[in-house]
């Protein structure tokens, strides 16, 4: 078998996956199925992160996922009604006015409760490093290469949205740096104030030479369909997602049947794929050097769906697996399927293409072993 060349995998690829593993821990508040959601996405994002600004982002959003369980752990001391016997502390009781009666603030704090309420933020945590996970292995302007023609504009807003997260962090550590060659305090209140002042200027110089690039590639300009055309494109595209809509809470709501979902989902893509397809005939922009959509494109895909799937046959078979038992007070178990399809999507680590080399070591080495420099950077 000839070897895999150098390449970056196609970012959708990378958000099918982080999308299955972010509706595996949706289902979920056991803390072993999390952890290991969580192992499998920092796993991945170290063997296949890329050298670049946007690539750090998976460290943001786990510092982001600690500061969400922090805040759900105050709101259940806080505000939080006691679960279960084991009393950890008693806080002095405020009394509230009569139209506060459905909430407590002070008294009783048990064990059951503050483990109940970090699975609860522990979801979220990890939910957040699914996010993080795909902006650090998906670049963003080749995502937006890769949208549909009738969803160019909103890719473009999309797209504009997600490198907000990645630039910041780029943006803090520049001024950062600049902060501290001048002598100058990072730490505390003042150095947050004194940083930003310039992230802000940054990000609004950005906007403005960002609208100016894009009036002059001309963004929004389409061409012209017929009205039957048009409206058939719109009912497609709107009772395809509304049929999405409904078929997606068939699918993940632990109250629904899946086989009631699983229809109406699929007929809902197929009509928001025919009226996408319709509506791109409207677009007249050009794609130069499409990414490949290979065998590496659908493993990493397809193990993504594997712990989302597998997380959803272990529900069906024994739901209590998938929930933390606080009273009475057990260690969870692990289900088999799910441990199994949770370890499926570690897969992208292996399959998936090794990266291009940075284009500073290639310039230092004279690019690959055996591979001259300009056979590197020739277009395939």
């Amino acid at each position: 078998m000839s070897k895999t060349l150098p390449r970056y995998l196609h970012p959708g690829a990378w958000w099918l996956w982080a999308i299955g593993l972010a509706v595996a821990a949706s289902r979920t508040t056991n803390p072993l199925i999390l952890g290991l959601i969580l192992a499998v996405a920092a796993l991945v994002v170290a063997a296949r992160k890329p050298d670049a600004p946007w690539s750090r982002s998976f460290s943001v959003f786990l510092k982001l996922g600690l500061f969400v369980i922090a805040i759900r752990l105050v709101f259940q001391v806080v505000l939080g009604s006691p679960i279960g016997d084991h009393v950890l502390v008693t806080l002095p009781v405020v009394p509230l006015p009569a139209w506060m009666a459905s909430l407590r603030l002070g008294g009783e704090i048990t064990w059951e409760s503050i483990i109940f309420a970090a699975c609860d933020g522990l979801r979220l945590a990890v939910l957040l490093a699914c996010v993080g996970a795909a902006n650090s292995l998906a670049s963003p302007s080749r995502l937006l290469k890769s949208m549909p023609p009738a969803l160019y504009e909103v890719g473009v807003a999309v797209v504009v949205a997600m490198t907000f997260a990645p630039q910041l962090v780029t943006d803090l550590g520049r001024v950062r740096e600049a902060r501290r060659l001048r002598g100058r305090s990072n730490k505390g209140l003042r150095g947050a104030v004194g940083a930003a002042l310039p992230v802000l200027e940054g990000a609004l110089d950005r906007a403005v030479t960002l609208a100016a690039a894009m009036d002059s590639r001309g963004y929004g300009r389409t061409g012209q369909l017929p009205a039957r055309v048009r409206h058939l494109t719109v009912a497609l595209v709107l009772g395809g997602l509304l049929g999405v809509c409904i078929g997606l809470y068939g699918v993940l709501s632990a109250n629904a049947a899946v086989v009631t979902g699983a229809p109406l989902l699929l007929l809902g893509v197929i009509a928001a794929c025919v009226g996408l397809w319709l509506g791109g005939r409207r677009s007249i922009r050009t794609r130069y050097r499409s990414d490949p959509w290979a065998r590496p494109e659908w493993l990493v895909s397809a193990s993504g769906i594997a712990a989302s799937v597998g997380v959803m046959i272990a529900g069906i078979v024994n739901p209590v697996s998938l929930t933390i038992s606080v009273v009475p007070l057990e260690w969870p178990a692990l289900p088999p399927v799910a441990l199994l399809g949770i370890l499926l999507a570690a897969l992208p680590a292996v399959v998936a293409p090794p990266l291009p080399m940075p284009a500073a070591i290639r310039r230092r080495t004279g690019g690959l072993t055996g591979v001259p420099q300009t056979a590197v950077g020739a277009p395939s």
